[in-house]
């Protein structure tokens, strides 16, 4: 059981296409609380998919927002080291595109340059894996990751706007 589901409890079967969920969507991407509709879209897609434990049970679109909000939530949290390490960098090369598609592109070349701190540039989705590498480059990276780190806290691209827009424009696959 993923510490989400601990901490949250356990996600009830929804159906990601519901009627009450349109309108509640539609009530989200209305509202000028942008950061409040990221959260509770953020918290509704993180109850469908068991906080990354069932991705299958996501359209491709959801997938996209839940990556680029487990980035935000693991750098603001404890930076790239702490994406890398948990579960959330199981999803680092589909993050890249992710935020390309919402033309992210400085937090996409940030991510990158984060993920080239490991061998041949790539970062094993297996989480078992990729922490075995952590301790054998988390000395040479960190310096980095923590520039990296600082660079991403600069928000040059506005990542809630950003997001909002995309779901604003894929709200039928939401």
């Amino acid at each position: 059981m993923s510490i989400f589901k601990k901490l949250f409890g356990g996600a009830d079967k929804l159906d990601n296409h519901s009627s009450s969920k349109k309108l509640n969507l539609e009530k989200l991407l209305s509202s000028d609380d942008v950061n409040g509709s990221i959260i509770e879209l953020d918290n509704y897609i993180g109850e469908l998919c068991s906080y990354g434990d069932e991705m299958e049970k996501l359209t491709e679109q959801q997938k996209q927002f839940y990556y680029n909000q487990c980035l935000e939530r693991e750098i603001n949290n404890g930076g790239f080291n702490q994406y890398f390490f948990n579960s959330s960098g199981n999803f680092a090369y589909l993050t890249v595109l992710s935020l390309r598609t919402i033309k992210a592109n400085t937090t996409a070349d940030i991510l990158q340059k984060a993920i080239d701190q490991f061998p041949n540039k790539k970062v094993s989705p297996d989480r078992a894996e990729r922490q075995a590498i952590l301790e054998q480059i988390q000395e040479v990276a960190n310096p980095t990751w923590e520039e990296l780190d600082q660079k991403f806290f600069d928000y040059e691209d506005d990542l809630n706007l950003l997001n909002i827009e995309f779901v604003r424009q894929n709200k039928d696959n939401f």
